[in-house]
């Protein structure tokens, strides 16, 4: 395995401030960056530091709850996907045994009201603010990521931004326990087995604890090292789908440096998915005569629904 990242690293500022040359040239950096390797660190996003640090102190210090309060919140099915996971409860490699960590899932209750209720522990005011605030800065910070996305394509600036306006998305807070001195991996376990995620996009927030890897279109897994200030953004099954593979949907993996052997390791993924209604079909400059459409329409909440079922 590579030890060193060639993951690209695109500063997004232009786009936000900029003008419409400069979005555009960010818009064509993140459209290669999503064919050639589906991973690419996004810096200057506009997400605000304060509410990151708030999060994963929030993250720390639930995880770190009785195992009866969290289990008092636990994730019941794949319909709603809220709550806790336990460790091993959930298998993203199938061919492997349970993944070495433990996850909570939530998601924003602005847009829809017919979605199912988050499971807060009782008691943690705090963590439920600081995990609400964080969703709404991830769903700023989304919008802006599928804008440019939509520039990049040829699309009206709306166009992904509209499909996603009931906020279907989903947030986990993630914790990988220390690893006993000498432990062995089991028949292939490991901290998250290899997968690919979902939906249209993820942002994903790392501690420096490290063990993200990535595989490359050669077959090769790489590093895809912290780095302070940039949020990761991986694009999905989904958008794979809808794109029609001009942007890649990436397997990727969580192992366990040796060096982090004995550490806490905490992330924060939030999956960006469309409407559950939206109907998933070929985008127009996305297909030619040599390349006609690989998939059928089909829903995000069905293709949601197969892949979660799938999982646990």
């Amino acid at each position: 395995m590579s030890q060193q990242s060639q993951i690209p690293i695109i500063d997004f500022g232009p786009f936000i401030t900029g003008s419409v040359q400069m979005r555009q040239q960010v818009a064509a950096q993140m459209r290669r960056a999503s064919s050639e390797w589906g991973f690419f660190y996004l810096a200057n996003c506009g997400m605000p530091e304060a509410s990151v640090a708030r999060t994963f102190q929030a993250s720390e210090a639930f995880f770190a709850l009785p195992d009866e309060e969290k289990q008092a919140v636990a994730w019941k099915n794949a319909q709603s996907n809220r709550g806790y996971v336990g460790v091993r409860r959930e298998r993203l490699d199938p061919s492997k045994p349970g993944d070495l960590k433990e996850a909570f899932n939530a998601a924003p209750q602005d847009a829809d009201d017919t979605v199912a209720e988050n499971l807060w522990p009782p008691g943690q005011v705090e963590f439920r603010e600081a995990v609400e605030g964080f969703l709404d800065d991830c769903i700023r910070t989304a919008d802006r990521v599928l804008e440019a996305f939509a520039v990049a394509l040829d699309q009206p600036d709306d166009f992904f931004v509209s499909a996603h306006d009931l906020h279907h998305h989903t947030l986990r807070l993630l914790h990988y326990p220390p690893l006993p001195q000498g432990f062995e991996p089991v028949a292939g376990e490991s901290r998250a087995g290899a997968h690919t995620d979902y939906g249209s996009i993820t942002l994903l927030f790392q501690d420096d604890a490290g063990g993200l890897e990535v595989c490359t279109r050669a077959g090769d897994w790489i590093r895809a090292t912290p780095i302070p200030g940039t949020v990761v953004v991986n694009t999905g099954d989904l958008m794979q789908r809808w794109t029609n593979h001009v942007f890649c949907s990436t397997p990727h993996r969580v192992n366990t440096p040796p060096e982090a052997m004995q550490r806490h390791r905490y992330s924060i993924a939030f999956f960006c998915h469309p409407n559950k209604s939206a109907n998933i079909a070929c985008i127009n400059t996305c297909h030619t005569e040599h390349n006609p459409p690989r998939y059928p329409p089909i829903s995000a909440g069905d293709h949601l629904l197969q892949r979660l079922t799938a999982t646990y």
